[in-house]
């Protein structure tokens, strides 16, 4: 990936998809427009545009730190009041430390100037490499000099004998025990609670998320894409949960660490005190400053990857499209665009966060400076004592040195804000229609009378397109009326104001006379029921789906018997009851993510049999049977004309058979009605209707030689036979598009033998730190600087305690030697002003270089796994762990795990070490065996941090699992939200949603318990090591192996060092969450698919005729290899020809056109193009050729253009062939009547477009690819009859010259096929042309009989 330089293009980039991005970039921090300018409604009526821009406009919130606690309740505070008091102590040990450090160091200093007095008695004085002198007591030589001065007497007056001397050194030691003993229990107090509050309230943000944004009006999601609320709800929720988990503890103790050494130093001495807290000034500005706009930054990265999650989103759940169009490296490229403006604004918080780092250590080292120029003078004229300098410079430091160790944790509070600013903005606006809000009015009765009044309604994301103009329409109780007309004028939007998706912006919606806005909304919905062209189901089991529909009914809360009975009915009437006990755990099958177990009339049937369950007064059908097969149509449909008497019914057909026996036909078209009437009295008119019926009509003279006068004579045996036939062939869908078997309950296959042993392995430590190394090559340059800058810093700490010592010796000849007193110490305050300059270098460039590298590396990984997952093949979606997702959100956790652990958190972690060994060796060198003793223990800090670090890995593994589960389920809700609101569904899913999380919760608290042991042990330890320290160090004073300054070069490396390995361990966190990161994400690049298509190996075509051929193909899905689909199935499909694939849902169809497209492989016999097996074929080149039109439209947010245009290889192709492409599809003329023409944004996943004006794009997609075989499967299900005639005719001359395979239910769009298949069973029953096939009589012509047109004649 190339280096990319972002400037004022960041906006054009993102347009596209998301302005919202863009008045981020822009730095708009006041209002959020989902997806136009500012001024979008500028040209409406205020009342219009207001109406408008409520639904679709988001306030954002500005959150503050403490607005992260906002959900805590009474015993939530409680328990967090007890952590911060528990950290507030913590962090007091320390300060306590140095008022026994600075006695001790009196006791040592008065010890040690006696030592000339000593050597009269003891011949050791001299021992040790900075061994005294008598010249530094005397001037003139003499050997008892020390008395030639009146100052000098004190030595004589304080003797201290060397038994008192131990015992004082040996009681003071003591006290750090009890200070080490006290801080093991108060930071396991901290830490518990705080990881436990944690985890508690970021699930309950979650929660109050996921409830906001269900309860949003449809209109905002029109805007924002499902991929973006499934990262807000585990990769931002995940930043929360770290921003308000230990590292609040962490923070809390060093915060209190530096206000209790603040009094403790004011107390000691508030002169030099105050003198010091200036410097914290510096500190305190470069915080400030920092933190605001490091802020700025982390909003804006993340708004740049809420869209990409969209866009990966998008991708991941038509990853069929993707595959076929072989659209992959597009689109990754695509996606990189939004990691470009994600890393752009990333890379400039670390940066914030290094200057702000760099100038901390001017604040910590200046006070250092500071305190040693003018403590010389304090000391002479009696204001101070050694010890209380000592104490006081050690108070003051060790508070700067805690807001060091604050700032490596910065970035996590301040990702924590930015996230929830975008999360709060959700929560917090006011959705234009809730579905929670409880007023309105809830009659007892309800007739189902409706009426539009004078309705004008356009829809807020394309303001400048009016969908109905003053339009009125009334609908009687108990009365079916029917609409029809071309697609876009405007009959679903008739359905989305009844549901109250949107509101009208004049006129009124009527419900038995009162204003529909008057009314309870979930009262409202919950009285209606609504099945929708493209079904949706949830990934539970076929009972449960269908019980869904019961929910807010009457018999919501009856008997689970009774429920029983009433799915089970509802099943029957709606023909799913034979297919559904078909299935291998019947109705408790799992149907799997949006159903995709299921074919599209199975999953139409249980659709419909969860609308009628609950016997709704009002019932929607929004081409309701479009999906099915002939004769699923036929039965469903006359259990829908059973389920419509004497309750309202509005119908949306496209298919004019199933609507003939409609009390009130309305035809519309733009907006308005054109003709109303019964179905004979429109056929009299001869007008629209009529033309629309006559588009419909199988050929005369074919319908007469089947159906003849032999149909009025033989109709009742005909229905009779057709019904008996129809129970028999529903047991035969057992052989079914897709199943419900979970994969782990299968034993290995020959594809799980690539997927799953790459899964199980395990990589070790060192394999993944290479790995991660590979990936980050190209920045490893960078990362050497950083760590060369780790180094310097790392060793600043021994320097430190080296410039200490020689400080605190020089303090010594305070009234011996005052000029060398000067001398030393006014030299070692320079050296600490020059270490000051040398680390706000050193640290600025090795934060900013490391999150270079680490940005680098995220957006690395992101683009690599999205190609990673695009790689993979069909076989990989079906798995149950693979779901939309879960793959999005693995997409947003894995690089952010490991973000988690580079910047500051990994210079921290290098100079920690380097510190640590640096320290260790300091110390042996100037005092070997008191530098020993104490480095023995720092191993068991070391050991204690390992084992944490090992227990929170494994926990992570099992959170990553929990949170897939969940953030997949919430992705699941956000994607259906129509579906869900619609049958009021809100409270359900929150409340699974609420115990998925709080199982985990249960499961995390032991890890979080052991976790908070091991940190506590290891912080304790430095007490401990102290406390060692005093008491050998103090015995070697005593019998003068050594001298002051060896004691504290020795004991300020040993201390520093130990605090080092205890911050390295406090991200023990940050590293198991890494190291799980590393291993799922090298997991994924190891994953070879059975169908790469990245594989360069196979026959490359040099031209294709487009002979098709399958012989005794056999057929069984990856995850379910149990059920065999295709059985022996043998096709013969000649260059050129038009072929048609017929028969019941389930029977196999979609399935052979997944193995025309190469999504999966045959487990036996061939499937050969031109005599090639497709094997062996390179399937890139295999798939250049083809052209697939799904039954399911997938359209991606984008413009009309870059959508046509993605069904290209050519990515610069002209416009030219996209009109030509779009021309052909009879999409031109309707995007050309839109006010940005091509330009025209179509929303996430098409959502701004008709159904049948998303599968006009989408042929428009396939024809200019130019393809030399065209596969539709069911392309003109969702068009119009004036369209479906004028795109079956264009699709019939793209047939020319070309191999088309077409699945269709819908038999006049057939009729001119060159051959007809007919499957059952997985194999071809009959063959031949309509004619052949209609003289045959048989499974054909039973089809053509139901679906007859000739009573609308």
């Amino acid at each position: 990936m190339a280096d990319h330089t972002i400037t004022t293009e960041d906006t054009a980039i993102l347009t596209d998809r998301s302005p919202l991005l863009a008045n981020a970039a822009q730095g708009d921090a006041s209002v959020i427009n989902a997806n136009q300018p500012a001024d979008e409604f500028s040209s409406l009526a205020p009342s219009e545009a207001k109406i408008l821009r409520d639904q679709v406009q988001t306030v954002e919130v500005n959150a503050s730190f403490l607005s992260l606690f906002r959900y805590a309740d009474s015993n939530d505070k409680i328990l967090l009041i007890a952590g911060f008091i528990s950290a507030l102590a913590e962090g007091c040990m320390r300060p306590l430390m140095t008022i026994i450090f600075g006695q001790i160091t009196d006791i040592f200093a008065r010890y040690t100037r006696q030592d000339p007095y000593s050597d009269y008695e003891y011949s050791s004085f001299y021992n040790g490499t900075y061994g005294y002198n008598t010249t530094s007591y005397s001037e003139t030589g003499d050997k008892y000099g020390f008395y030639n001065s009146t100052n000098g007497m004190q030595y004589m007056e304080d003797y201290i004998d060397p038994d008192y001397f131990q015992s004082e050194v040996n009681r003071l030691a003591v006290y750090f025990v009890i200070l080490g003993i006290a801080d093991v229990i108060l930071s396991y107090l901290s830490t518990y609670l705080f990881i436990d509050r944690g985890e508690v309230l970021s699930a309950r943000i979650r929660e109050k998320y996921l409830e906001a944004t269900l309860r949003q009006n449809i209109g905002y999601f029109d805007k924002v894409g499902t991929g973006e609320i499934t990262s807000r709800i585990s990769a931002d929720a995940i930043l929360i949960q770290e921003g308000i988990s230990e590292k609040v503890g962490y923070c809390i103790a060093n915060f209190s660490t530096l206000i209790a050494g603040f009094i403790v130093a004011l107390v000691r001495s508030y002169k030099l005190a105050l003198i010091l807290f200036s410097m914290m000034a510096v500190l305190l500005t470069s915080f400030t400053i920092g933190s605001t706009n490091m802020k700025k930054a982390i909003r804006r990265s993340l708004a740049g990857y809420s869209v990409g999650g969209t866009l990966a989103e998008e991708v991941f759940s038509s990853v069929r499209n993707v595959q076929a169009f072989g659209i992959q490296e597009r689109l990754a490229k695509q996606y990189d665009e939004y990691l470009i403006i994600t890393e752009k604004y990333a890379r400039l918080a670390g940066i914030c966060l290094g200057l702000t780092s760099g100038f901390l250590w001017i604040g910590i080292f200046g006070s250092d400076a500071i305190a040693f120029f003018v403590a010389p003078n304090y000391i002479r004229n009696g204001t101070l004592t050694t010890g209380r300098v000592v104490t006081v410079l050690l108070t003051m430091t060790h508070g700067a040195f805690a807001m060091s160790h604050i700032s490596p944790h910065f970035k996590a509070f301040t990702s924590a804000t930015a996230a929830a600013s975008k999360i709060y903005s959700t929560i917090d606006r006011p959705s234009a229609i809730d579905s929670k809000n409880p007023s309105g009015d809830k009659p007892d009765s309800l007739q189902g009378e409706i009426e539009l009044k004078n309705v004008k309604f356009i829809y807020p994301s394309r303001p400048n397109v009016v969908v109905l103009d003053d339009f009125s329409l009334r609908v009687p109780a108990g009365k079916t009326v029917a609409l029809v007309g071309a697609s876009g004028s405007g009959k679903s939007t008739i359905i989305g104001l009844l549901e109250r998706f949107y509101l009208p912006v004049k006129g009124t919606v009527i419900l038995d006379g009162r204003d529909i806005t008057s009314l309870n909304l979930q009262w409202l919905r919950s009285k209606i029921s609504l099945v929708s062209q493209e079904p949706t189901l949830f990934n539970c089991t076929v009972y449960e789906n269908v019980e869904q529909g019961l929910v807010g009914s009457q018999y919501e809360h009856v008997s689970p018997k009774e429920k029983y009975e009433l799915v089970m009915e509802a099943c029957r009437q709606a023909n799913a009851y034979s297919f559904i006990t078909g299935l291998p755990n019947g109705f408790d099958t799992v149907v799997g993510e949006r159903g995709f177990l299921l074919s599209g009339g199975q999953k139409q049937r249980i659709a419909i049999a969860r609308a009628i369950v609950s016997n709704p007064r009002i019932l929607l059908l929004d081409e309701a049977t479009s999906a099915l097969d002939t004769k699923s149509e036929g039965i469903v449909q006359d259990a829908l004309d059973r389920a419509s008497k004497n309750r309202t019914t509005i119908v949306i057909a496209h298919r004019l058979s199933t609507i003939k026996d409609a009390d009130v036909i309305v035809v519309m078209k733009k907006g308005e009605i054109i003709e109303t009437g019964t179905h004979n009295e429109l056929l009299q008119k001869q007008g629209e209707y009529y033309d629309l019926v006559q588009s419909q009509k199988i050929a005369k003279e074919q319908e007469a030689l089947v159906l003849g006068d032999e149909i009025a004579s033989s109709s009742s045996e005909t229905s009779s036979i057709s019904n008996e036939k129809f129970d028999a062939s529903d047991s035969l869908e057992k052989v079914k598009t897709k199943l419900s078997v979970k994969v782990r309950d299968l034993s290995v296959t020959d594809n799980e033998s690539q997927i799953d042993i790459v899964a199980k392995k395990k990589y070790t430590v060192r394999e993944l730190i290479n790995f991660i190394a590979l990936i980050s090559a190209p920045e490893n340059k960078y990362t050497y600087l950083g760590v060369m800058c780790s180094v310097i810093q790392g060793l600043s700490y021994p320097a430190l305690g080296e410039f200490y010592a020689h400080a605190v010796e020089g303090l010594q000849y305070a009234f011996t030697d005052p000029d060398r007193m000067y001398s030393q110490v006014y030299m070692y305050a320079g050296l600490f002003i020059m270490l000051a300059f040398l680390l706000l270098v050193v640290v600025s460039s090795a934060i900013s270089l490391y999150s270079f590298v680490a940005q680098r590396l995220v957006r690395r990984i992101r683009f690599e796994m999205f190609r990673n997952f695009l790689r993979q093949d069909v076989a990989f979606y079906d798995r149950d762990e693979n779901t939309t997702g879960t793959l999005t959100m693995s997409l947003a956790r894995e690089a952010q795990s490991i973000d988690g652990l580079s910047g500051a958190t990994f210079g921290q972690i290098m100079n920690s070490i380097v510190n640590l060994i640096g320290s260790a060796i300091l110390a042996i060198a100037v005092a070997w065996d008191l530098g020993l003793v104490c480095v023995a223990l720092v191993p068991f800090m070391v050991v204690s941090g390992f084992f944490r670090f090992w227990v929170l890995s494994k926990f992570e593994e099992t959170v990553k699992k929990s949170h897939e589960v969940s953030a997949s389920y919430a992705c699941e809700a956000a994607a259906a939200i129509r579906t869900v609101t619609s049958l009021t569904r809100e409270d359900i899913v929150c409340e699974t949603y609420h115990e998925t999380l709080r199982e985990q919760i249960v499961k995390s608290r032991a890890t979080s318990v052991k976790s908070s042991v091991l940190y506590s042990f290891a912080q304790g330890m430095q007490y401990f090591i102290t406390a060692l320290a005093f008491w050998y160090g103090g015995n070697l004073l005593r019998i003068r192996r050594y001298g002051l300054l060896e004691f504290y070069i020795a004991y300020m490396a040993v201390i520093f060092g130990s605090q080092g390995a205890g911050i390295v361990f406090s991200f023990a966190s940050d590293m198991g969450k890494a190291r799980i990161a590393a291993d799922t994400v090298k997991t994924l690049f190891d994953t070879v698919p059975e169908v790469d298509s990245w594989s360069t190996d196979g026959v490359v075509p040099k031209s294709v005729e487009g002979n098709i051929v399958f012989k005794d193909v056999v057929f069984r899905y990856p995850t379910r290899p149990q059920v065999t689909v295709l059985n022996g199935l043998n096709l013969d499909i000649k260059k050129g020809q038009y072929v048609a694939l017929v028969g019941p849902s389930g029977c196999g169809k979609s399935t052979t056109i997944s193995l025309v497209e190469s999504f999966y492989r045959t487990n036996s016999g061939q499937l050969l193009l031109d005599g090639v097996d497709v094997r062996d074929m390179n399937v890139n080149a295999y798939r250049s050729h083809i052209a697939l039109v799904s039954q399911e439209p997938t359209l991606y947010a984008g413009t009309v253009r870059y959508n046509v245009k993605l069904g290209s290889p050519d990515e610069n192709i002209a416009d030219d062939a996209m009109i030509d492409a779009c021309k052909q599809a009879n999409i031109h003329d309707f995007i050309m009547s839109l006010p940005d023409g091509y330009d025209t944004l179509v929303g996430s996943k098409g959502t701004l477009l008709s159904g049948g004006q998303k599968q006009r794009v989408a042929i428009a997609r396939a024809l200019i690819r130019q393809p030399k075989v065209l596969l539709l499967d069911e392309a003109t299900s969702a068009l119009d009859s004036e369209s479906e005639k004028i795109v079956q005719a264009a699709l019939d001359v793209a047939a020319k010259g070309r191999t088309t395979i077409a699945v269709a239910h819908r038999l006049s769009t057939i009729q001119n096929a060159d051959v007809i298949f007919v499957f059952d069973e997985g194999v071809i029953v009959e063959q031949g042309t309509h004619q052949e096939l209609l003289s045959k009589r048989g499974k054909y012509y039973e089809l053509v009989q139901m679906q007859a047109l000739e009573e609308m004649q």
